[in-house]
């Protein structure tokens, strides 16, 4: 796949979360169980925690990433998000503008946005980078994040997410891989209910990606399992 052809994918992805928009103001929260709440929490928190799709190697002082990327999330648990918004989706499809600045000291800090046409719902990003071992021509990279993320907009639904990490990945040449392990930290609170509870819980996160850096373009994939549910993402924009 050439990058015109992701180019397009990117767009029918993004056309795609566009058509789903009004499913994320969740019209039938109030008729479910706490059981099927809290299975609809596990899929949203996967699906809307901080991606950031990125080597673990610095940005440096001068450095910028910037991309537009899109994440599809199989639901580990249709039913629940069926119930809940009436509309049967097997995988979510979130698109992102994504904005990371190096900074001294082998600091990175990073921001994403998100927001669905067709109603007032957005979702709002942040990270904070450290590299513990900047990385050379010997040593891989190893950097340790903290994200958050935050659902906006959604009558029924306060969501926020809270993650930390720990990354490593090796660059060859134009390629970098990298690999991580964390856990995501899931506050769902639902509005206008006097039937569910909030939630609030843990989820073990695993991840591998590649970033490919072509100097006129970036692209960056990754594969996400956080609790019981699997995310792909991939990125283009610029890297320097």
């Amino acid at each position: 796949m050439n990058y015109r052809q992701l180019a397009i994918a990117i767009g029918l992805c993004g056309a795609a979360a566009a058509s789903h928009a009004g499913k994320y103001d969740f019209p039938e929260l109030r008729l479910i169980t706490q059981q099927d709440f809290r299975l609809l929490s596990e899929d949203l928190g996967a699906a809307f925690s901080y991606k950031p799709i990125t080597p673990a190697e610095p940005l440096g002082i001068l450095g910028f990433d910037v991309g537009v990327e899109v994440t599809a999330t199989q639901l580990a648990n249709p039913e629940a998000f069926r119930r809940a918004t009436g509309a049967s989706e097997d995988t979510l499809y979130v698109p992102r503008l994504h904005v990371a600045k190096g900074l001294p000291f082998g600091f990175d800090v990073g921001a994403s946005y998100t927001a669905l046409p067709g109603g007032e719902v957005s979702l709002f990003g942040a990270e904070a980078r450290y590299a513990l071992v900047p990385g050379n021509v010997v040593m891989p990279a190893v950097a340790v994040r903290a994200s958050y993320s935050t659902l906006r907009g959604a009558d029924r639904l306060e969501l926020n997410t809270r993650g930390l990490d720990v990354s490593v990945s090796k660059g060859f040449a134009m390629f970098t891989p990298y690999a991580g392990v964390g856990v995501v930290r899931v506050d769902s609170d639902p509005r206008d209910t006097l039937t569910l509870r909030r939630e609030k819980f843990d989820q073990n996160k695993v991840f591998v990606g590649a970033n490919v850096n072509l100097m006129v373009m970036n692209l960056a994939v990754e594969a996400d399992r956080t609790g019981e549910t699997t995310s792909y993402s991939a990125k283009l924009g610029w890297r320097w």
